[in-house]
């Protein structure tokens, strides 16, 4: 895993950033905050086979450092997203910090709170997943995390990014005559097979 990604030190510790070093070339940037080796893994492979950039660390002190808040600014109201990460899917129940405890102090920072978080656990217990949701979770998913997740979570994300206002590549003009009426077949016809 190491040789796919760049690696970041936290003291004994590292988070593994998968893919190239910039953003350059993924759609979406995701750090996904797990404390189960295991967990991380499984999301890295998930979002990995769907194109999407992927930062793993194992705690929310951890996240929260990576995001540039640290001790130094632990009351500060404003920061910034350095690694440009589309989006925070974190585990609820960790050591120290809870993926609950992240969400909020997330929401309470100008520049990280416009990052969609999701929450992950376990557990499916109506009362913590409505908690979260009322603190601006953007979803709440009930482990084991699925590939179907990931389809809803990277789909919604990217919906909801702006359109590139340059085109990427141009439309090809239709000839005159080809498009005769509203009912007229536009796709070839090869005899023995059906098109849905």
């Amino acid at each position: 895993m190491e040789e796919d990604g760049v690696k970041i030190t936290f003291g004994d510790s590292q988070a593994i950033a998968v893919g190239e070093a910039a953003t350059d070339g993924y759609e979406m940037h995701v750090l996904a905050v797990d404390d189960c080796r295991v967990d991380r893994m499984v999301i890295e492979r998930l979002l990995r086979s769907d194109s999407v950039k992927v930062t793993a660390v194992d705690s929310a002190a951890k996240a929260l450092e990576l995001l540039g808040v640290n001790n130094e600014h632990a009351t500060a109201s404003v920061c910034t997203n350095p690694w440009k990460f589309s989006l925070i899917m974190t585990d609820y129940c960790m050591p120290e910090l809870t993926g609950y405890d992240l969400l909020k102090r997330l929401k309470e920072i100008k520049g990280l709170k416009e990052i969609p978080v999701i929450i992950m656990s376990s557990e499916n217990v109506p009362q913590r997943i409505q908690r979260c949701l009322d603190e601006g979770a953007e979803d709440f998913i009930v482990k084991p995390v699925q590939r179907d997740d990931i389809k809803k979570i990277t789909g919604s994300i990217q919906l909801s990014k702006p359109v590139a206002t340059t085109p990427i590549c141009r439309k090809r003009k239709v000839p005159a005559g080809v498009l005769v009426g509203e009912n007229s077949e536009r796709r070839p016809r090869i005899s023995g097979v059906t098109v849905a």
